[in-house]
C-alpha cells in the first residue's frame, strides 16, 4: 500500500485526470477504503486544493478551480506532449505566449527525468516545421531555457557571440529579459565590458557555462522593452535612417510593418509616422516602396533625391529605344 504522502500525490493525479470520480472508484484505484479516501480528500483541502464533493449514489469528487493553480502531476506521455508544445510555441514566436512558453519550458525541463528529455529532444530533432516565416532564424530551445534561467536567477552570463560577418567575440553580461518578434528572439542585457545595454540575437549566442555570480538587477533601459528592441533592430544598427509619413492609419500600417521593419507612431486617423533604417539609402528606397502605400519623406532630404533618381531610372527603362540593329538573345 502506498504511504500517505505518495497516496495524496496519486489521489491528486487521479483528480486531475478525470472530471469526476466516485468514492468507490478512487478507493479501488488507491487500494484503500472509502473512509480513507474521504480522509485524504480532507487533507488535500487543508493543503489548499479545492476538491468538491457531491452527495448521493450518483455523486463523486471533482477538483475545482482555485485562486491559484495547483501543481500539475503529469504522466510520461503528458509531460512529453506539454514540452513539445511549449518548444513549438517558443521557437515559432506565437503571438502573446512566446516568452511565457520559454519560462514554462524552463521550469518543466528542470524536473524532467533524463529518459523524457531524450524523447523530447528526439521529437524536436527529427521534426521539420513548415510554418516558419521567411527570414526567421532557428533557435535552440535549450539555449532559450538556459537564458531564461539566468534571467530569472539574476546570474551573470558568459557566451560567445557571432556577429553578422561571422566573427565570434566573448561577452560577459548581466541578462535582463528575452524579447521575441515574429521571426527572432533577442536577449536584452547589460554588457559589463562595454558598460552599456546591448541587444543580442539569441540564434548567435553560444553559452559558455558555468554562469554566475549572482547580481543585483539594474533598472531596465526602457519601460517598454519590446519597443526598445524594435528601435534597435530596425533603426539604431543601420547607417541610413529615415522618418516617413505613411498615408494610412497606424492600425493598417501595423499589418504590413513588423517590429523588425520599423516603429510606428499615430498622427491621425489616416496617417502615421514610420521610423526605419537600412544599410544605405538605395536599400531604404526599396524598403519603403515595398510597404505598398502612399508616403511622404520627412527626413532626410537625401532620401527624396534617391527616390527621384530611382523614378527617373524606372521611367527610362520603359521608354522605347531606337532600333540599332538586330536584337540579340540575352
Amino acid at each position: 500500500m502506498l504511504d500517505t504522502s505518495a497516496r495524496l500525490l496519486r489521489l491528486l493525479s487521479l483528480l486531475q485526470a478525470h472530471r469526476e470520480w466516485t468514492g468507490a472508484d478512487l478507493a479501488g484505484r488507491l487500494g484503500v477504503t472509502a473512509r480513507t479516501v474521504r480522509r485524504d480528500v480532507d487533507r488535500l483541502r487543508e493543503l489548499g486544493y479545492p476538491v468538491n464533493a457531491s452527495p448521493g449514489t450518483g455523486g463523486g469528487y471533482q477538483l475545482g478551480a482555485g485562486a491559484e493553480m495547483p501543481p500539475l502531476l503529469l504522466d510520461d506521455d503528458e509531460a512529453v506532449a506539454v514540452a513539445v508544445g511549449l518548444r513549438t510555441a517558443a521557437g515559432n514566436g506565437v503571438e502573446g505566449i512566446g516568452e511565457a512558453s520559454v519560462r514554462a519550458l524552463a521550469k518543466l525541463e528542470q524536473v524532467l527525468p533524463s529518459r523524457l528529455r531524450a524523447r523530447v529532444s528526439a521529437l524536436n530533432r527529427f521534426t521539420v516545421p513548415m510554418f516558419r516565416g521567411a527570414g526567421a532564424s532557428t533557435v535552440d530551445s535549450s539555449v532559450l531555457t538556459e537564458l531564461a534561467g539566468v534571467c530569472r536567477d539574476a546570474e551573470r552570463l558568459r557566451f560567445g557571440y557571432r556577429d553578422h560577418g561571422g566573427t565570434v567575440t566573448r561577452r560577459t553580461v548581466e541578462p535582463h529579459r528575452l524579447v521575441c518578434s515574429e521571426r527572432r528572439w533577442y536577449l536584452v542585457a547589460w554588457d559589463l565590458d562595454r558598460e552599456d545595454w546591448r541587444t543580442f540575437r539569441v540564434d548567435r549566442i553560444e553559452p559558455r557555462p558555468p554562469h554566475g555570480p549572482r547580481f543585483t538587477p539594474r533598472p531596465p533601459p526602457a519601460e517598454d522593452l519590446a519597443a526598445y528592441v524594435s528601435r534597435g533592430i530596425s533603426q539604431r544598427v543601420y547607417a541610413a535612417r529615415a522618418v516617413v509619413r505613411l498615408r494610412v492609419s497606424e492600425q493598417e500600417a501595423a499589418r504590413i510593418v513588423g517590429p523588425a521593419d520599423g516603429t510606428l507612431e499615430p498622427l491621425d486617423e489616416r496617417s502615421c509616422i514610420l521610423r526605419t533604417g537600412a544599410v544605405n539609402l538605395d536599400v531604404l528606397v526599396i524598403h519603403i516602396m515595398m510597404i505598398g502605400c502612399e508616403f511622404e519623406v520627412v527626413e532626410p532630404t537625401e532620401l527624396t533625391d534617391r527616390i527621384r533618381a530611382a523614378r527617373d531610372r524606372l521611367g527610362r527603362s520603359l521608354e522605347p529605344r531606337e532600333a540599332t540593329g538586330e536584337v540579340k538573345d540575352l
